[in-house]
């Protein structure tokens, strides 16, 4: 018995162990989210997906046409998090 007591604690150390290391990151929040958009847009990069940027403006309050331009939405997206910030 007292092996097999052994493997259960040993098993669930390991489990411990294992959810520490691997455990799930928490959501971004929707600012977070719009931050980082800007933070890679400042970067050089290139919004690939116009329904995402769309999104996150959606996310964060901002009322959003399908027809809206990336690049206004993402102007809109800046003074937003601009007023959030302070």
């Amino acid at each position: 018995m007292g092996k097999f007591m052994g493997y259960s604690v040993r098993q669930g150390f390991f489990s411990w162990l294992k959810s520490w290391f691997f455990a799930k990151k928490r959501p971004l929040s929707d600012i977070e989210q719009a931050r980082r958009l800007l933070a890679a847009i400042d970067r050089g990069g290139i919004p690939l997906n116009p329904a995402k940027v769309n999104a996150i403006a959606r996310d964060i309050g901002l009322e959003v046409s399908r027809k809206a331009r990336v690049g206004e939405t993402i102007q809109r997206l800046r003074d937003a998090v601009a007023r959030a910030e302070g």
